[in-house]
């Protein structure tokens, strides 16, 4: 395509810009992201195209995401001159460690962009439909460890030692109190202590206990306050059995939440003008996450699906399924959208005489 391919050193992942022939002055630049990690999943799809690394497969679709990316490439370089903008093409690793955006941000790959477009293929949509509804579509990701630290004693004694398994225990069953009692009912929240690992014996009342968890919101403003009241109850329950109980708190990608007008009118336009208003099927908010929030912090950005289930295919597993495959016409439809998406961004926002 003679593009010219930025890299980023010691780090996967990389960019391009076409340059669009009728760019003036004042112009503005759209990123296309694709992310491009896979899974620790051994394939089992049997496919002649199945993963050639033993323990590793796409089995999130992030391989169609590249093929996507990658044939709107291809549109885009047909109608550059028509192009009134410049287009960035972003191909980004680790999103599913919840952070890889991170890395891209502060390399600097949105300073010269001034809006973003992400799209996921996806089982929970039916194919061949569309979805770029507004509003919120995932949850934030915010991940923490508990460590308690009590007393060891015998287990026949345990007036002798402070139990960190209960202090633990009884943590675990207050953190749920932020969601039935701090939060709005209104508002989904999940509080999950995922992991829980403790004690040296089965007659030994534990001295430590270390716990891991996430937390997941659709409210920015209720993901501020999650950490403190976390923090308040870990402290002050441990304190009541004499435990001593610490907390790490990580934030990673906030909420996916499509809130500017202007760009989910231009991408719901493009799904139109490609396959008419019936492509388009509404999809439930979700609470999983996705760092494509780190770019939308950064600059207005919109974020879709593409619907992968098809029971005619076969293609009936869900992402992160060991079997997961999809109906190859929504790789088409995911590169049109890519591309009617920018080239109608770049003429909507072009600067007027």
């Amino acid at each position: 395509m003679g593009l010219t391919v930025h890299r980023f050193e010691g780090h996967p992942g990389c960019t391009a810009m076409i340059l669009g022939g009728k760019a003036k002055p004042g112009c503005k630049t759209v990123a296309l992201r694709a992310d491009i990690d896979a899974l620790p999943v051994e394939e089992k799809t049997g496919l002649a195209f199945a993963s050639e690394n033993s323990g590793v497969m796409h089995a999130c679709g992030h391989d169609n995401h590249i093929a996507m990316l990658l044939g709107a490439a291809h549109i885009l370089c047909e109608i550059k001159d028509e192009l009134q903008g410049n287009v960035k093409l972003f191909f980004q690793s680790a999103e599913e460690t919840c952070h890889g955006a991170e890395y891209y941000v502060a390399e600097g790959v949105l300073d010269d962009v001034d809006a973003i477009y992400g799209q996921h293929i996806w089982a929970g949509l039916q194919a061949p439909y569309i979805n770029v509804q507004p509003g919120v579509r995932m949850a934030s990701c915010d991940n923490f460890t508990i460590t308690v630290e009590g007393v060891s004693a015998h287990g026949s004694a345990p007036h002798l030692g402070t139990d960190a398994v209960v202090a633990a225990a009884s943590i675990i069953l207050n953190l749920q109190t932020i969601v039935s009692r701090n939060n709005d009912p209104l508002n989904p929240l999940v509080v999950t202590v995922g992991e829980i690992h403790g004690g040296q014996r089965f007659n030994i009342i534990a001295n430590k206990v270390v716990m891991e968890g996430t937390c997941r919101t659709h409210s920015r403003e209720m993901r501020e306050k999650i950490e403190p009241l976390l923090r308040r109850i870990v402290d002050e329950t441990a304190a009541a059995f004499g435990a001593k109980a610490t907390l790490l708190y990580e934030k990673f990608p906030g909420p996916v939440i499509n809130d500017h007008d202007d760009l989910n009118q231009i991408a719901h336009d493009a799904a139109v003008t490609l396959y008419g208003e019936e492509s388009l099927r509404e999809l439930p908010k979700m609470m999983g996450s996705e760092d494509f929030a780190y770019f939308m912090e950064k600059v207005p950005g919109v974020f879709g699906f593409l619907g992968s289930y098809d029971e005619k295919s076969g293609c009936i597993y869900s992402n992160h399924n060991d079997r997961y495959d999809v109906v190859e016409d929504a790789l088409k439809r995911g590169a049109a959208m890519h591309a009617q998406f920018a080239a109608d961004y770049l003429a909507a926002k072009a600067p007027r005489e």
